[in-house]
């Protein structure tokens, strides 16, 4: 009898299951340093100042479950909450809105400069826009937009806009046009294509490009710290540091803090990975 050649006899060939052993190994050490972190700051978010000095990786001697009930209201956490979802969604609808009608004008039909277009867009992920932080001041402050949410819900939109077009008009360009002629043919406007019968298709790209800005975003601390000084305006990231005194740092609350200011984008992240993948498997499953 011969040996078994193909796929099977390939699985059984050492060097495959050496490569496959390595692969899983790197990452599981690679979900390893990312859970290590999150678990240690859960962890520190039920002890005392004093106990996660102690006892820096032991469990909680007794949980201070209070440590969350005192940042959400003493720390005015709510505010802050509310400020970061307001800039967070809005700046996300934007993004999404403009980026994909861009995309699609730029992905589904050939003019002249459609190419020059497309790069210009692509030159705004080269260029950091925290460079442009003084003119962005001084447009903000001639707009009267300082101290007020829409000077990062605008700034925000416009740094993703790149991404999202580069992103979207990609997937838009590996759809076949037949979508499009058949959909004509059948009486469909272009805003109808667009959203009956395209957007179906690009969810794994709308994934990607709300998972790669929405983090940015909730996170940032930069912008906020610029652009408000009002204690009731501020982000999360802004809003944190309050727990930073001149002499002491109220640690237990921070930590408490951090892990509430993370659950909604880790759990936000978890959905948009199994939309994802379900947007890649009803793809390959429609051909």
């Amino acid at each position: 009898m011969t040996p078994p050649t193909g796929a099977a006899g390939e699985g059984r060939r050492p060097g495959v299951v050496a490569a496959a052993a390595l692969a899983q190994t790197l990452l599981a050490a690679n979900a390893l340093l990312v859970l290590l972190p999150i678990g240690f700051m859960v962890l520190s978010s039920l002890k005392a100042t004093r106990e996660i000095f102690q006892r820096p990786f032991a469990l909680p001697v007794v949980p201070r479950w209070q440590n969350y009930a005192e940042v959400w209201g003493a720390a005015h956490f709510a505010v802050y909450f509310r400020n970061s979802l307001i800039v967070t969604v809005a700046s996300m609808a934007l993004i999404l809105v403009t980026g994909t009608l861009a995309a699609y004008a730029l992905g589904r039909y050939r003019f002249r400069g459609n190419d020059l277009i497309f790069l210009f867009f692509l030159s705004g992920i080269m260029v950091p826009i925290r460079l442009a932080i003084i003119p962005l001041f001084i447009m903000m402050r001639d707009l009267r937009l300082l101290d007020t949410v829409w000077s990062l819900i605008l700034v925000y939109a416009a740094s993703g806009l790149p991404s999202a077009i580069f992103i979207l008009t990609g997937f838009f360009r590996t759809l076949p046009p037949e979508l499009d002629n058949a959909a004509r043919i059948d009486g469909a406007g272009e805003l109808g294509i667009l959203i009956t019968v395209l957007l179906p298709l690009v969810r794994p790209a709308l994934a990607i490009v709300t998972v790669y800005n929405i983090i940015p975003i909730w996170n940032d601390f930069f912008f906020p710290l610029v652009f408000i000084h009002q204690d009731r305006l501020k982000t999360l990231p802004l809003g944190l540091t309050v727990f930073f005194g001149e002499f002491q740092t109220n640690w237990a609350l921070l930590f408490a803090g951090l892990t509430l200011a993370a659950a909604p984008v880790l759990a936000l992240y978890v959905v948009m990975s199994q939309q994802f993948i379900k947007g890649l498997t009803a793809g390959a499953i429609k051909g």
